[in-house]
Parts: structure tokens; sequence; C-alpha cells
């Protein structure tokens, strides 16, 4: 038994309604919260108590076409959502997007809906989606950004989460329900051969603040557009983990496409390229003195919004070995995620793991270049495509309430092209 992908059993995944989610774990959590490690939940007789539903759950996939949901069973095809006087179009189009948890909700799906850069999208690669959390108003994310955007979608659970969350998501009102976190895919056209793979976790997910069983999946789909066939990749990889093991789960990603029937192929997603060793606090305090010794600037400039030029060179060679061009379907260079002193919440987040003494010595580092920094963290991938042309991959910022609150941590990225 793998501790590191505890409840993976292939032999009862489902494809299905989002029935096949429901459960009634929460009644075990006040007991699975006192668990400090994976190991002792494995050695725990409560283990045969809530093996059944966590494997059901971690190992489903939800898939719906709009408006009508999918009959019940095994399914891997969703039927088509568009009227047959679309005419038929060569170029498609993809923005992947981190999310964060589908906590601005109403803010996403007008962004999806009505934001220029945004809107009409082919494919939607989506990560962190919450279904029955209480920071996002126990919403199924998914469900409902599907019905209110018109397309299909497949949502793959990846953790069941045994508290309200981390940082200021510890405080927020009421409780959860079915307490599930995932990701997701949303297209206009018919997808088929529908799965989900695991990715070992890079930490223990039952050890810290933020206990949850499960562990990251990478969703895949075959969708069939109007240009021809091609495949879907939404990936979330591991944030509190080695560099190392970022390129592990790229690799069991890229193995588990060579198994598959040759298609062209789009990968998407919040690949958490960091640069730093995020396994605990202490490898991230000594990775983080190590850019100071670099020099603060240097850094900032030169490595956060560049991981494939030094600390994640490793996992971006490994796509290029195996024949994914990310280059030219990336606008390399522009930051996906942003870091100010001045944000509450996110120093609030990072005490859940960081020492209180780090923080002057941080402060004192991001002020060195303005008091902002930003990472590349969100990337596309694929082969057997090219870029459309007259067009270029973009990075989407500044995505706001109307009162000025950002709709996610993440920007968005898109990318237009052709398949051949």
């Amino acid at each position: 038994m793998s501790l590191e992908t505890l409840f993976n059993n292939p032999a009862v995944a489902q494809i299905g309604p989002p029935e096949l989610l429901e459960h009634a774990l929460n009644r075990y959590f006040p007991e699975l919260v006192k668990f400090e490690s994976t190991a002792e939940l494995a050695a725990s007789p409560i283990l045969g108590k809530v093996r059944d539903d966590a494997e059901r759950i971690l190992n489903a996939v939800v898939v719906e076409s709009e408006p009508e949901a999918v009959p019940t069973g095994f399914l891997d095809v969703t039927e088509e959502r568009n009227p047959g006087n679309i005419a038929p179009r060569s170029d498609i189009s993809a923005v992947a997007w981190n999310i964060e948890r589908g906590l601005m909700f109403e803010g996403i799906a007008d962004a999806l809906q009505n934001r220029a850069e945004l809107k009409g999208k082919d494919l939607l690669l989506l990560t962190e989606l919450d279904h029955g959390m209480a920071r996002s108003g126990n919403r199924f994310v998914a469900r409902e950004l599907a019905e209110r955007l018109d397309l299909n979608y497949a949502f793959a659970p990846v953790y069941i989460a045994l508290q309200k969350g981390s940082g200021v998501e510890a405080a927020m009102e009421g409780e959860n329900t079915l307490s599930i976190h995932g990701l997701a895919m949303f297209s206009k056209w018919p997808m088929r051969n529908v799965h989900a793979i695991p990715l070992p976790n890079g930490k223990d997910k039952m050890w810290g603040k933020e206990k949850r069983l499960g562990f990251l999946r990478a969703l895949f789909a075959d969708i069939e557009h109007p240009a021809g066939a091609f495949r879907a990749v939404s990936i979330h990889l591991d944030a509190h983990c080695s560099r190392s093991h970022r390129r592990r789960q790229i690799k069991i990603i890229l193995d588990h496409l060579d198994t598959l029937a040759p298609l062209p192929t789009l990968l998407g997603g919040d690949w958490n390229t960091t640069t730093f060793n995020s396994q605990n606090s202490t490898r991230a305090i000594m990775g983080y003195w190590r850019r100071v010794f670099m020099g603060p600037k240097r850094v900032a400039t030169r490595h956060l919004p560049h991981p494939e030029r030094y600390f994640e060179r490793p996992l971006f060679a490994d796509l290029e070995s195996r024949g994914y061009e990310f280059r030219a379907l990336n606008n390399v260079g522009e930051g996906t995620l942003h870091y100010h002193v001045e944000s509450i919440e996110k120093n609030t987040n990072l005490r859940d793991w960081v020492p209180e003494w780090c923080f002057p010595f941080i402060f004192w580092a991001a002020n060195r270049v303005g008091g902002r920094v930003s990472g590349r963290l969100d990337w596309f991938a694929g082969k057997g495509i090219r870029v459309a042309g007259g067009t270029t991959p973009r990075t989407i910022g500044e995505l706001y309430d109307p009162d000025g609150t950002p709709l996610s941590d993440h920007d968005a990225i898109t990318v237009e092209f052709l398949l051949g």
C-alpha cells in the first residue's frame, strides 16, 4: 500500500453524475484530524470505516453535458452542446486558470462570460475548484460554472478536506457539506475517453494545519473539435514538494500519455514551478536564504518568472525531450502569481508554514525589488499543435471584482492553436 496515494483504487473508478460524490464521511472528521501522519491513519481501525467511500470519491470523475445531465453509469462521452449552424473553425482557443477554490465565483463566471480575452473559449483547464466547502459557499463550483457558461465539464476530486482550509479560510463562517476539492475541464465540444490518474503526494497531507485525504490527479479527455480530435490534460502539480517531485509528477503524466492512442495534445494548468523546495518550512527557509545570497533582484527578475532557466529546468527539459513544446505556447517570463509585502491575506496563509521570525527578512528581500515579486507557475505544453497565425499566447492579469477584490491569486493564461 503506497501512502503517497492511499485510497487510490482503479478497480472502483467510475465516471458519471454528481451523485457519485455523495457521502457521510463528515461524522469521522473529528477523529481523523487527530492523526499526525498518513501512516498513523493507515494503521488505525478507522481506515476500514472510511476506505470504501473515500476510494469511491477519490477515484471518480464527474462528467455532465449541459443542460441535460449525463445518464448514470460508466460513460466516456458527453453530448455536443453546439447548434449545427456554427461554421467549422480551424483554430482552437484555450484558457488555463487556477481559480483559487472558486471563492469569487460570481466574478470568475462573469470574467469567463464577458472579459474579451477569456470569453468564448473552446476549452477551459481550471484548477482548484471546491465542491461543498464553506469557504466557497458550499457550491459545486465546476457544475455551476458549466451551467452558467453552457459547457460540458469533467470534474476530478483530489482531496476530501477534513477542515475548512488553511490561513484565513479556517476562520470563515459556516461548515463544509461534502468537503471535496478538485480540478476540472470544460469544453464546447464532445469529450471522450475522460479519465484521471493519480499523482503521488510530495508531502504527507495528514501533517500540518490543513489535513486532507487524497492525492492530486491529472484529468484527461479527447476533444472532438470540428478541426479534428485532440487530447487535453488538466494538470495541478504539488506546491508543497521538491522540484524533483514535480518533475516526477510530470513524468507520470507523460508516461501515461505514451500508453494512449496518439493524438495532438495540449497540457495546461498550475504546475507550481515556484523554484522552491517546499516540502517543509526548513527546506523553504533554506531555499529563501539561498536566493538572498544569489541576490534578491537577480532572482526576482531572472529566475522567478523564468523557472525553466535553472531551478525547474529538468522538468521542462523532460517535456522537450519527449517532444512537447512549451516555449512557443506561453509568453515565458510573464509572472502568473504575484506577492506583495502588504498582502495581509497571503502573509496570514504564509504563517501556517513559515516561522514568524522569517518575516522581517522576507519583507526586506521583497522590498529590495519594490515590494512585489512575480513567479510563473502556470503553463501550457503541447505536441502535434502549433500557435495559430496572427495570435500570441497571453497572460491575463488585472482580474478583479467591481470592489477591487482579486478573483484569484493566479492570473489566467490563454493560447490559440492549430492541429498538425
